[in-house]
């Protein structure tokens, strides 16, 4: 089961996906959690989700955590899939709870009452892409899927290439 998860190819395409998505839902959820970046921290965070959005507190926390840490794990390309299957359901639930009402565009001119939902479409395809795919090359989830390769059926490849 664990190879199945960190298994991927050495892809520098599914490693850009995940480098991008990773570091700006790691700079997004450290506006969450942390405040930086001109965000409201945690605490701030977590009242706009439960006040303003009426999210459950367990939910809310639980979005912070997948934006912050999962922005994290993406950078490192750990349990990659993991990871982007989070963000694309966190994404999914702000289309749905938050951003559908305001239509696909963003709020560019200030003329919406909201932000529309491209962007959260183009993170989760980027997200589905990682989620199915993997993480890529130069991740820590390639690292580990080749290192969990058995010597005898590395000796197999390198005889006989054929059987395998």
């Amino acid at each position: 089961m664990f190879h199945k998860l960190v298994k991927t190819d050495a892809d520098y395409v599914l490693t850009i996906s995940r480098l991008v998505l990773g570091l700006l839902f790691f700079i997004h959820g450290d506006q969450l959690m942390l405040g930086r970046f001109g965000g409201y921290g945690l605490s701030g965070s977590m009242h706009f989700f439960t006040q303003q959005l009426g999210i459950p507190a367990a939910f809310a926390f639980l979005a912070i955590c997948t934006e912050f840490f999962g922005g994290l794990i993406l950078i490192l390309g750990f349990a990659g899939r993991v990871a982007a299957l989070g963000i694309v359901c966190t994404m999914a639930m702000a289309v749905v709870k938050v951003h559908w009402q305001f239509g696909l565009f963003m709020n560019w001119f200030g003329t919406q009452k909201g932000e529309g939902f491209e962007y959260h479409l183009l993170a989760i395809a980027l997200g589905l892409v990682i989620a199915l795919r993997g993480s890529g090359a130069l991740s820590l989830d390639r690292l580990l899927a080749r290192a969990r390769v058995s010597p005898s059926v590395e000796m197999r490849v390198l005889t006989n290439p054929a059987r395998t």
